[in-house]
C-alpha cells in the first residue's frame, strides 16, 4: 500500500487557517541562505505566495505517487532547472525543506516531531526530483 501523505495536505490546511503562514515560509526561507533572497530579486510575491500555495500541494500529491502531479511537478523542475526561467541550485533545495518545516512548526497547531519527519519524507521526495532534473 503507498502513502499518498493525505495527513500533510490536512497539516497544510491547518497552517493556511492559521495566519501568514506563506510569508512567513519566504521570511525564514530568505534569512537561511545567503544565495537565497538573489533568486528573488525581481519576484512579484503577490503572484509567487499564489504559485508556492499551489506548489506545496502539488509536491505533497507528488511525493505520495499521484499521477496528476506528476505534470505539474515535471514543469516546476523545469523551471527550476539550470536552463529554466528561475534557475535553483540543488544545494539550496535543503535550506528550503528546512525553511518550511519551521514555518510549519509555528503555524500547524498540531505539529508533532512524527509529523516534521512525515513533512521531511514528502518535500525531499520532491525537491530530489527537483535536483535530479537540474
Amino acid at each position: 500500500m503507498s502513502d499518498n501523505f493525505d495527513d500533510l495536505q490536512t497539516s497544510y490546511g491547518r497552517c493556511l487557517r492559521h495566519g501568514p503562514f506563506i510569508a512567513r515560509f519566504y521570511e525564514i526561507f530568505m534569512a537561511s541562505h545567503p544565495d537565497v533572497p538573489a533568486l528573488f530579486a525581481n519576484t512579484d510575491f503577490s503572484k509567487q505566495h499564489m504559485a508556492l500555495r499551489r506548489g506545496i500541494s502539488a509536491a505533497i500529491a507528488h511525493a505520495g505517487g499521484s499521477t496528476l502531479a506528476r505534470r505539474t511537478m515535471a514543469e516546476m523542475a523545469k523551471a527550476h532547472a539550470r536552463d529554466g526561467r528561475a534557475p535553483v541550485p540543488p544545494l539550496l533545495y535543503p535550506y528550503w525543506v528546512e525553511s518550511l518545516l519551521k514555518a510549519i512548526a509555528e503555524y500547524d497547531p498540531e505539529h508533532s516531531p512524527a509529523l516534521a519527519e512525515r513533512w521531511r519524507t514528502a518535500m525531499n521526495r520532491t525537491v530530489g526530483f527537483f535536483a535530479g532534473q537540474y
